[in-house]
């Protein structure tokens, strides 16, 4: 049986949207699969630099992995892994690309930017948490998460 919740969060400025990426990283425990959508521009990185930022890491290193794929952050208490499939678009290329399938065994928060194209890849037991994107240019920002417990 699962147990989502939902939470929505607007957001109208860069601070706001990495307070909002510092509070929700305040409950994470460790095992975490962040799974982050929203058109180009949206925050997604913004959200992960909160996060990554309330973990103890410098939030002036984190950037975008568009082009790298992926950039491992290791702070006090986790290994973090940002992974950006913006330029990726087949599911095999991607997992291969990365070693999804080994990361997703290792106790780390592995948040992952364009998450929509992964499709359906499973995550066995992980706790998934989406956090979907909206608003365009300097229009407001809607953040919505919902939280899967398995």
């Amino acid at each position: 049986m699962c147990d989502d919740e939902l939470k929505n969060y607007i957001s109208n400025s860069v601070e706001e949207t990495l307070e909002i990426g510092k509070k929700l990283a305040r409950k994470l425990r460790g095992d975490e699969i962040i799974l982050l959508s929203g058109n180009l521009g949206t925050g997604k990185t913004l959200i992960t630099k909160g996060i990554v930022s309330s973990l103890g890491f410098d939030e002036n290193e984190v950037n975008s992995p568009s082009f790298t794929l992926m950039n491992v952050y290791e702070t006090e208490k986790i290994r973090v892994y940002h992974i950006d499939l913006w330029r990726l678009d087949d599911v095999n290329e991607i997992v291969s690309s990365i070693s999804l399938e080994e990361i997703i065994l290792e106790p780390a928060i592995i948040i992952i930017e364009w998450a929509e194209k992964l499709g359906t890849f499973g995550f066995g037991a992980r706790k998934i948490i989406e956090i979907k994107i909206e608003g365009e240019g300097a229009e407001p920002r809607r953040i919505i998460v919902k939280n899967h417990d398995v």
